[in-house]
């Protein structure tokens, strides 16, 4: 029987490597950007990286998916420094996992799912949050059983947890459906209740924050309703969506923080959280928060506009909020930072978008976020309140 959760706690830090693939569709340089961000990732859960694996192929391999000439460079690296994991930038079958541990046992071997499933366990603090991710990793885990049933038997310590060997497949899977099914059934009274609790805020203004993980969010909500929210620079810092009241001018509103966006999210985990990001679906504004100082943030704008399309939330007004706006780096013949600031400007204003520009550490451009904020809300409030205009 299950008696442990799947939820990991703080442990030492653990080494590991890195691995990458380029195929036709991915270039050296996206793949060195995804395994700076897995290396983050790793930061994040705790781990120290200590070197990147990068193979060419024209698609992964189906057996090890790096070929078996790359899998045996990197046992060779691993057994030499004592590696304690291998993290793969993409996600692994059942089959290619197995054969990865015949090729080089004794070491922990994750893909990137799997990954960001274990920092959400670690960062997961209420009830509800450690609900949500038990149920995506018992998701994230049925179909990989064979090579990771020990799960069931007791929680290993270190990143991610795996098995050495495959017994009692057909038991442990009933037992791991059975508690998808318990735990589908806890979120589901938990979501009624959110959804009371959302239903007695009343009918105000609602506006969400929502942008890719680590691009500023948390330190913005502290700004606009002057509450301590917590921060950090750490990818995932904020999980449960907090929601605050805010008066702007005498306008009251609702500002609401979510969970950060990031490349490959596992989908167990967008579905096990569709309930967190409602206060996203039923927002009135969008505040979407980017990181400009990253140098791939254009890549960072699709992949939440991608997410925000697959949880029904892509209809909604948004102002695209250009945040970090003091890290842009100038160089010595380059464009300066007002060019620079500029120039995305006008490429984003050309194709539609509303834009703001502002250092929310420094403090600068926040006043004009907080006067656009008011005629945004009291525009939406006037429409749905026409007899109040007179009150703002």
């Amino acid at each position: 029987m299950i008696e442990k959760k799947l939820i990991s706690t703080e442990r030492e830090p653990e080494t590991c490597v890195l691995i990458g693939l380029i195929t036709g569709r991915v270039t050296r340089e996206l793949v060195e950007e995804y395994l700076d961000e897995l290396a983050f990732l790793a930061s994040t859960a705790q781990a120290i990286s200590k070197r990147v694996f990068i193979q060419g192929l024209d698609k992964p391999d189906v057996r090890t998916f790096v070929g078996s000439g790359k899998a045996l460079e990197i046992k060779e690296y691993v057994e030499e420094h004592d590696i304690d994991i291998l993290i793969f930038d993409d996600e692994l079958t059942a089959t290619q996992m197995r054969n990865l541990e015949k090729v080089i046992p004794e070491r922990k071997i994750l893909d990137r799912p799997n990954l960001i499933l274990d920092i959400f366990a670690q960062r997961a603090r209420t009830a509800h949050a450690k609900t949500q991710v038990e149920l995506a990793q018992y998701q994230y885990l049925l179909p990989r059983l064979t090579n990771m049933w020990s799960h069931l038997q007791k929680q290993k310590g270190g990143i991610g947890m795996k098995g050495p060997g495959e017994k009692e497949i057909e038991t442990d899977r009933r037992i791991i459906r059975d508690r998808i099914a318990l735990l589908k059934k806890e979120l589901l009274a938990i979501d009624k209740q959110m959804a009371t609790q959302r239903g007695n805020r009343g009918s105000m203004v609602r506006v969400a924050l929502v942008g890719y993980t680590n691009a500023g969010k948390s330190t913005m909500m502290t700004l606009l309703s002057k509450s301590d929210v917590f921060a950090e620079d750490k990818l995932f810092a904020t999980l449960d969506t907090t929601v605050r009241k805010v008066v702007l001018q005498n306008l009251p509103f609702l500002l609401s923080d979510t969970v950060g966006f990031i490349r490959k999210l596992p989908h167990q985990l967008i579905e096990s959280f569709k309930s967190t990001l409602d206060e996203t679906r039923e927002s009135d504004l969008l505040l979407h928060v980017v990181d400009v100082s990253h140098p791939q943030f254009e890549d960072h704008i699709d992949v939440v506009t991608g997410t925000l399309a697959e949880i029904g939330s892509d209809d909604k007004p948004v102002v695209i909020v250009f945040n970090k706006m003091d890290r842009l780096e100038e160089e010595p013949f380059g464009p300066t930072r007002i060019d620079q600031i500029t120039g995305i400007r006008d490429r984003y204003e050309s194709a539609g978008h509303e834009v703001l520009f502002l250092s929310a550490i420094e403090k600068t451009g926040v006043d004009e976020l907080k006067d656009l904020i008011y005629e945004k809300v009291r525009a939406i409030h006037v429409k749905r309140y026409p007899y109040q205009e007179f009150l703002y």
